[in-house]
């Protein structure tokens, strides 16, 4: 399965260690670097140029044509946010939202959060849900453009078109405009990993370690969404070690940003600890589950989250972070994507899980880009990916033509956003069918959470009775009363159902869906053969 604002910390003033850069601009430069010899030759960019009024907005020192593109974004998600309808993943998070927990079986308990407080605020509608989704998104344009700005050498041309093109392939690229048109994990995800690597950039580059205890809370915050950021800062971590500069490790402010990430994420690892560490059960059942396709994937993907001319740049930003001396206090951000690479392909995860690696080595190519004879090619091939962009990720083609096209094929939150509403209504009318008497004491099974929630979400309008489904989180939800005689089954296999009641049979089947609910039946069963209680336990499965 597959949004909370970062925080700008606060305003750079470290120590300021070294002597004049090649520009004449102060530096931060450790004492130990600036006697090295030959290293300290080149001394690093003190990249945080200060512009010219006219130039930025003095909030967050961005120029005008980022926030623009930023607001831009926004403003296209949240047009576009009625059409299609709910994602399973979506109507899944609403209902677990229902029922505040600290921690659910498959998931941490923020975006479910996220989904109630949407709900609660704005409405119990699709457009709700996908607010912070479309802020998220814009979060993510103007991150790119300061991680480009942080990177961005004194020269102010060059620093501006950096920020600018950043800005630009992020609002124009894939990944980001999926995660911000729907409310999946994905999208606090990507805001605040690429807000973690900001703080790192600002400590590597300025010397700041306050923003230590920056990447702590935003650490411990983002573990309430997925457990997921330890990659970034074991890949990170371990890029430090091996490349350096390892004397911030001795930074005390470090380790007080570690204890501040520990103690926000307690609650969620208590209930880790004593749920019996659900989160690498979920793991291994997805690797066993998707792993192999997820490795075929991979290398493809990691060129198409973004879009073929961001990876073109996301190699030139890999190699001047690697390369460039004057940068060289960030090596380690360099080697980290390898390793996340190699983690992720060895445990079988999903592609997308290098997405923020991806995006802040783009934001780092673009310092490198705007420095290119021929940059005009780099933005035709930029707009023009963006054009793909938003028909992949976006719901323009019409659903009802949506099956079979490429984007359907493409992009599986297209395919899993359409015909929802029609798989409640299709059970609707099955149940509908049933005797009086049997219709007011059945209950419904969902073979998976993206069933359940859309019969939840729906049952006031198509008179259906309560839903219950071992899939997941819902398993732990408990089975259907005792004494339940008759349930109305979409998505579990008749074969294996007639195991376990007196009679079965198929009065349908799910259509007009491009997704996997495509064809599932819909089974009407009567007299199971034993207790509920003893029946539920089969009925578990994780995926």
């Amino acid at each position: 399965m597959d949004g909370v604002p970062p925080h700008d910390g606060p305003s750079h003033g470290g120590p300021s260690y070294g002597g004049p850069s090649h520009d004449g601009h102060r530096v931060a430069e450790p004492p130990s670097a600036a006697a090295s010899g030959p290293a300290s030759a080149v001394p690093p960019i003190r990249p945080h140029p200060v512009r010219p009024p006219s130039a930025r907005l003095p909030s967050i020192g961005l120029p005008r044509a980022v926030i623009a593109l930023a607001g831009a974004v926004v403003a296209v998600l949240l047009a576009v946010s009625p059409w299609y309808g709910y994602h399973r993943d979506e109507l899944y998070f609403r209902m677990l939202g229902e029922r505040p927990r600290l921690g659910y079986f498959d998931t941490p308990p923020l975006t479910p959060m996220i989904a109630r407080l949407s709900t609660a605020v704005f409405g119990d509608t699709v457009v709700a849900l996908r607010i912070v989704p479309a802020l998220c998104a814009g979060t993510l344009v103007l991150l790119a453009a300061l991680i480009a700005r942080e990177l961005s050498p004194r020269d102010l041309d060059a620093g501006r078109a950096a920020q600018v093109l950043a800005a630009a392939g992020t609002a124009g690229a894939v990944l980001p405009l999926i995660a911000g048109h729907s409310l999946l994990t994905l999208t606090p995800d990507l805001v605040l990993w690429l807000a973690v690597t900001l703080c790192l950039l600002r400590v590597l580059l300025r010397g700041d370690g306050r923003y230590w205890l920056w990447t702590g809370l935003l650490a411990g915050i983002a573990s309430y969404n997925r457990d997921l950021i330890v990659l970034l800062l074991a890949c990170a971590g371990l890029g430090l070690l091996v490349t350096g500069p390892r004397e911030v490790l001795r930074d005390r402010r470090l380790w007080l940003g570690a204890l501040l990430a520990l103690a926000i994420a307690s609650p969620n690892l208590v209930y880790q600890v004593t749920h019996d560490w659900p989160q690498l059960q979920m793991a291994e059942a997805l690797r066993a589950d998707e792993g192999a396709d997820n490795r075929i994937a991979f290398v493809p993907l990691q060129i198409l989250l973004l879009g073929p001319p961001q990876a073109v740049v996301c190699v030139a930003g890999l190699l001047r972070l690697w390369r460039d001396r004057r940068v060289r206090r960030v090596r380690s951000l360099a080697l980290a994507y390898p390793v996340a690479c190699a983690l992720v392909l060895l445990s079988g995860g999903r592609p997308d899980y290098t997405g923020a690696f991806l995006l802040y080595l783009f934001a780092a190519g673009c310092v490198t880009a705007a420095g290119w004879r021929r940059r005009t090619v780099l933005v035709v091939a930029l707009a023009a990916n963006a054009v793909v962009a938003v028909v992949l990720a976006l719901p323009v083609v019409p659903a009802a033509s949506l099956a079979g096209t490429p984007v359907a094929a493409i992009n599986e939150v297209a395919r899993e956003s359409v015909g929802m509403r029609d798989l409640a209504a299709q059970v609707g009318q099955v149940v509908g069918t049933l005797p009086a008497d049997e219709r007011a004491g059945a209950v419904l099974l969902a073979g998976n959470y993206g069933e359940a929630g859309a019969l939840r979400r729906w049952a006031g309008d198509f008179g259906l009775p309560a839903v219950h489904s071992g899939h997941n989180e819902l398993w732990w939800w408990g089975p259907p009363p005792e004494g339940t005689q008759v349930a109305v089954s979409v998505g579990y296999p008749p074969g294996r159902l007639r195991t376990v009641f007196a009679t079965c049979s198929v009065a349908g089947t799910v259509t007009g869906m491009p997704g996997e609910e495509q064809g599932v039946p819909i089974t009407v069963c009567r007299d199971p053969l034993r207790p509920w209680r003893d029946l539920w336990p089969l009925a578990r499965h994780y995926s």
